[in-house]
């Protein structure tokens, strides 16, 4: 039961890491919304580095945000989260691929073994807070701009990046606490047992036995 677990939270966390890479590379964070748009000639899409815009004719042209002291500071704090997330993302695969029972590297001892996999869960623990609070601080950002009714700019609704982020944290926490539950930090308790009685040492008591018994009758 206890190998299960350990194999599902590593699932979960590499699922968690594959969906916090694809939502760290999609193009739509956030997506132009045609909200108040009587007419709508543009679809624009932004995401943490680059924002594009698709015309009526399908036709599509992207540009990277110039200087990174020129960003808003919370798209400053989403891309360093989400490129931690990414980091102990990767730290949890490998501790956890070192510390799982099924595996051969670190030999046979489970003690040592549970604690790297309690340190890979702790990792992908980590990377989900991370994502989460990434995601959500940018989607707070896009929900406090639309319902502003003094913002001047294009209004704005939460893309697919988002979504996506918001279940690799999912994922990567809920496979943090499995290898937290399915560790074996404490030491295993021996089983001592009395060894049986070899065969020449029953031989050797039959027969002095016997020989004494001899010895009695003469």
């Amino acid at each position: 039961m206890r190998g299960a677990v350990e194999v599902c939270g590593l699932v979960l966390g590499f699922l968690g890491c594959v969906f916090g890479f694809v939502s760290l590379h999609i193009d739509s964070w956030k997506e132009s919304s045609d909200y108040d748009d009587v007419i709508v000639t543009s679809n624009l899409l932004e995401n943490l580095w680059m924002s594009c815009a698709e015309d009526s004719t399908g036709t599509w042209n992207c540009w990277y945000f110039p200087s990174l002291l020129a960003l808003p500071g919370y798209i400053q704090a989403c891309r360093a989260l989400m490129i931690t997330a990414i980091a102990m993302g990767t730290f949890g695969l490998v501790a956890t691929l070192v510390g799982m029972r099924c595996s051969r590297v670190g030999g046979e001892n489970y003690v040592l073994k549970g604690r790297i996999a309690a340190v890979g869960g702790v990792f992908f623990i980590l990377q989900g807070l991370c994502t989460m609070v990434a995601v959500s601080w940018y989607a707070a950002n896009i929900t406090r701009e639309f319902f502003d009714p003094l913002y001047p700019g294009t209004k704005v609704s939460i893309g697919d990046g988002l979504y996506i982020g918001w279940s690799s944290g999912t994922l990567a926490l809920i496979g943090g606490c499995c290898l937290l539950c399915s560790c074996n930090v404490k030491q295993e308790k021996l089983e001592y047992r009395f060894p049986p009685p070899s065969r020449g040492a029953g031989f050797t008591h039959s027969a002095s036995s016997s020989q004494y018994g001899r010895n009695a009758y003469v």
